[in-house]
């Protein structure tokens, strides 16, 4: 089904899984889940990082997360791993997730917010070094 516009097809994307929220963000990183943090490099310099997250530039992001490509991670383990994706403010992080799924990594969300979100809830962040 074809939709009109960016943000028609962000509200029917959020539609077929379940986002997170900072706090449960939180807790599915300390139950073994990756957090994958795609902000440009200007952005992880100026607001700082989330200590444990992996970074992964967005235009690599399924290259280094397919369980069965050439170019994966080793925390790529499989099909059934746990991924948040983590943008600025929540919204490249639904386009990403969503692209994850058509990998089969069906466990793939993101979180709302964004960055900004974790970070104005108090959780962990460290300056970029």
């Amino acid at each position: 089904m074809a939709v009109s516009g960016i943000d028609a097809l962000v509200d029917r994307l959020r539609t077929t899984y379940t986002r997170v929220d900072p706090a449960g963000a939180h807790a599915a990183f300390l139950d073994g889940a990756l957090l994958v943090d795609i902000r440009y490099q200007a952005l992880r310099e100026r607001d700082g990082l989330i200590p444990g997250a992996l970074v992964i530039e967005r235009n690599e992001l399924e290259w280094r997360l397919d369980p069965e490509g050439s170019h994966r991670l080793p925390e790529a383990t499989g099909h059934d791993v746990r991924i948040v994706v983590i943008c600025n403010e929540g919204y490249a992080s639904t386009l990403a997730a969503a692209s994850l799924h058509t990998l089969a990594l069906a466990n793939a969300t993101d979180l709302e917010g964004g960055f900004q979100a974790w970070r104005a809830a108090g959780l962990p962040v460290t300056p970029a070094s």
